[in-house]
């Protein structure tokens, strides 16, 4: 079993609905990765929360864990609000490495794609 994981963390919603595209993509991950664990997290509205999908996993033995925000950019959810939750997570779990990645939103690859998908709908 590997000790990595890896949380897409989104910041949720009311509607349970919304979820089904984070759903998709930690499925076409799994597809793509099949021995890697991939689970999603939200900030607020949805279950299960950052703390409650890092508890679980490491009950499970990870130790080490990916964060990817699943954020078009920067914001104050992420420059106030994660920051505080990935410290009270090291804090509690000092045998466990958390490593966050930038939002998925400002990465090239996904800036390219973007923008592929907007010149489509231009035609």
């Amino acid at each position: 079993m590997t000790t990595t994981a890896l949380i897409l963390f989104a910041h949720g919603a009311r509607h349970p609905e919304w979820a089904e595209t984070l759903n998709r993509l930690c499925r076409a991950v799994r597809a793509r990765l099949s021995d890697a664990r991939v689970e999603p997290a939200y900030l607020e509205f949805m279950a299960p929360s950052l703390e409650d999908c890092a508890a679980g996993l490491i009950a499970e033995g990870f130790r080490r864990i990916v964060v990817i925000p699943m954020f078009l950019a920067q914001g104050g959810h992420l420059k106030e609000d994660l920051p505080k939750i990935l410290a009270a997570l090291r804090e509690a779990h000092p045998q466990v490495g958390f490593e966050l990645t930038g939002p998925i939103g400002e990465a090239e690859a996904v800036v390219q794609a973007m923008a592929a998908h907007v010149v489509t709908l231009a035609d």
